[in-house]
């Protein structure tokens, strides 16, 4: 699929993968891309696609974007921690709520609304197998959107800290609730 307005750009959808949590209200973390599965689209990523990417990044004091749905006019964070692993591309940033887009979206994760991450990027090397995946070799990453629909559906986003939250308001709903009655009983 190519960004629209960006000619070149393909993406790649993953859901939030296992160990994905939303933090703080904003913070946000985990797999935009993981290692030797196929998408729906016979893509298969492989290990170290990203490393000359990054490290092009990192050189040029650059960062990848955090958008939304791939739309290069809606930025909703930034990604402070991009790095490969044995899994895959894991990610870590901060959703921006002070944007109306960043407010949303931060809404939306913590609901379960929205659960994937996709990648923006280029293809610079790649090659097909027997089977007639892709291997996507080597990528030029520009941006990691959250997104409505992923194409990699098999890894799962948890919200450790969205539930923890609630716990505690609830806990303390509870507890105020317990006060007044006690203050109003004769």
């Amino acid at each position: 699929m190519l960004m629209q307005g960006t000619p070149e750009i393909e993406t790649k959808f993953a859901r939030f993968g296992e160990g994905l949590t939303l933090t703080d209200g904003e913070v946000i973390e985990g797999y935009a891309s993981l290692f030797g599965l196929p998408d729906q689209g016979k893509d298969i990523v492989t290990r170290g696609a990203y490393a000359a990417s990054l490290a092009a990044h990192l050189a040029r004091g650059s960062k990848v974007k955090m958008l939304w749905q791939h739309d290069p006019s809606h930025p909703i964070g930034v990604w402070d921690e991009i790095a490969e692993d044995a899994t895959g591309l894991k990610v870590k940033g901060r959703i921006l709520t002070e944007t109306q887009k960043g407010a949303e979206a931060a809404a939306l994760v913590r609901a379960g609304a929205i659960e994937g991450l996709s990648i923006g990027y280029r293809t610079v090397k790649a090659t097909r197998d027997k089977e007639g995946h892709r291997r996507l070799e080597e990528v030029q990453l520009w941006e990691v959107s959250l997104v409505t629909f992923p194409m990699l559906p098999t890894a799962r986003l948890t919200r450790r800290a969205a539930a923890a939250k609630s716990d505690l308001a609830d806990a303390g709903l509870r507890a105020l609730a317990e006060a007044l009655r006690a203050a109003t009983r004769p």
